[in-house]
């Protein structure tokens, strides 16, 4: 079995939190999810974060907090995904990974139809 690493980030505006849909041509596609990506050798989870999201949302992140750490089994793929609260220089506005952006109440993130290894944060969210 194989085991990735991957941040992402979760951004809030007051109740409501960002969801982004991956793009058709990418792996899974038009699954929503938190931004972010793989942690590359050599690299904290947290400076992973801030080079992800600048490459992908061109936004800059300002401050960022472990929100939920979590693992989800899939077939044949083991991810490891830390989750974090993060402010930045601004809302993103456009991805490089991503079709759609949204801005949705927490307790209507299930509505959506989310990629496995964030569901846990979505669930932690709702709660609080």
């Amino acid at each position: 079995m194989k085991h990735i690493k991957v941040v992402a980030a979760i951004f809030t505006d007051g109740e409501k939190v960002l969801a982004m849909r991956r793009a058709p041509h990418k792996p899974l596609p038009e699954k929503w999810e938190f931004p972010g990506g793989k942690i590359e050798p050599g690299e904290s989870p947290e400076q992973a974060l801030i080079r992800e999201i600048k490459e992908e949302l061109n936004v800059e992140i300002t401050s960022l907090e472990l929100f939920d750490h979590s693992t989800t089994i899939l077939p044949g793929w083991e991810v490891e995904l830390s989750c974090f609260k993060v402010e930045a220089d601004r809302f993103p506005e456009q991805s490089t990974d991503h079709d759609q952006l949204i801005w949705l109440e927490k307790e209507k993130l299930h509505s959506l139809d989310w990629s496995d290894s964030d569901l846990p944060a979505v669930e932690k969210l709702q709660k609080n």
